[in-house]
């Protein structure tokens, strides 16, 4: 007679990631070349699904995937779910029993993850790695680099023992906002004009990209933002060239009649504009041209 599931003693493992999606399987491929990774799905219908295996790049990956209702422990967790899903994966993360948690999501969600992990240290990250979904499987799309905050050495380790360009960042607060830049500029002008990120520098696309990049630039700059108004520019530039065959996230959500995460990107930027009694029209603009498109692709 086969054991019961129920019954098995699951390993603990060194890391797992919480968030099956694009860029969740190709950050956990990545990390199982060189040992053990747990990879948490929303269902166990979706880790059933997921063990047989998935096209990630030119092989097919066999996960070690686990559904909610029935998780090993980890050491450390990283989040790489939807912004508006943080809280519940945040919650996810604490039953594996980790030392932290530490997310790559999109947006700002520090405040959401302090409010669910308590005293755990937990922290906010970034990658500018990318990744869509290609039919049944996953093409990653650029190589980029992933900061981590002070505290998470051992997941900076990991990840580039992996291969994945990764580092512990010390001005962590201001690289955020490098990154909330990018995504305020190049993510809604992707979905808006179903484009790939290169896309975003040229006609009709550009006059809105350069209108987007000068309004954010002095808000994120009074926020903390380190870099000046030329480097800024420079590195935006240089992330669109660099994933240029990417599909940024909000265009794979309109496309697939997906909730986006306008407002956690674009709608952080307008808090922050607002907190100063500063206007931004071209953002307001294009958030609610965002909206519109999430909404008809999701009627």
């Amino acid at each position: 007679m086969p054991a019961d599931p129920s019954s098995v003693v699951l390993p603990r493992y060194p890391v797992a990631i919480v968030g099956a999606g694009a860029l969740g399987l190709t950050f956990a491929a990545r990390l199982a070349a060189t040992g053990p990774v747990a990879l948490v799905a929303r269902s166990e219908a979706q880790a059933e699904r997921l063990r047989a295996g998935v096209p990630v790049g030119d092989a097919v990956f066999c996960p070690e995937a686990f559904g909610p209702e029935r998780l090993p422990a980890a050491d450390w967790v990283i989040l790489l779910v939807k912004t508006y899903d943080t809280a519940a994966a945040a919650r996810t993360a604490l039953a594996l029993r980790p030392r932290g948690v530490v997310s790559l999501q999109n947006g700002l969600v520090g405040e959401v993850l302090g409010e669910v992990c308590g005293g755990l240290p937990a922290g906010q990250g970034i990658t500018t790695e990318g990744a869509f979904r290609d039919g049944a499987g996953v093409r990653p799309a650029g190589a980029g680099e992933t900061l981590l905050p002070p505290g998470f050495e051992a997941v900076a380790a990991r990840l580039a023992e992996a291969g994945i360009a990764a580092r512990v960042e010390p001005q962590i607060v201001a690289a955020r906002l490098a990154k909330l830049l990018m995504n305020v500029v190049i993510n809604p002008l992707a979905a808006i004009f179903r484009v790939p990120n290169g896309a975003v520098l040229e006609l009709p696309q550009r006059p809105l990209f350069d209108a987007l990049l000068a309004e954010a630039w002095p808000v994120l700059r009074a926020e903390g933002l380190a870099l000046d108004e030329a480097a800024a520019r420079e590195r935006v530039i240089a992330v669109a060239r660099a994933t240029g065959a990417n599909r940024a996230s909000m265009l794979q959500d309109v496309l697939a009649g997906r909730r986006t995460e306008i407002d956690a990107i674009t709608g952080s930027l307008l808090a922050m504009a607002a907190r100063r009694g500063v206007e931004l029209p071209t953002h307001r603009a294009v958030f609610a041209l965002v909206k519109v498109l999430e909404a008809a692709a999701r009627a």
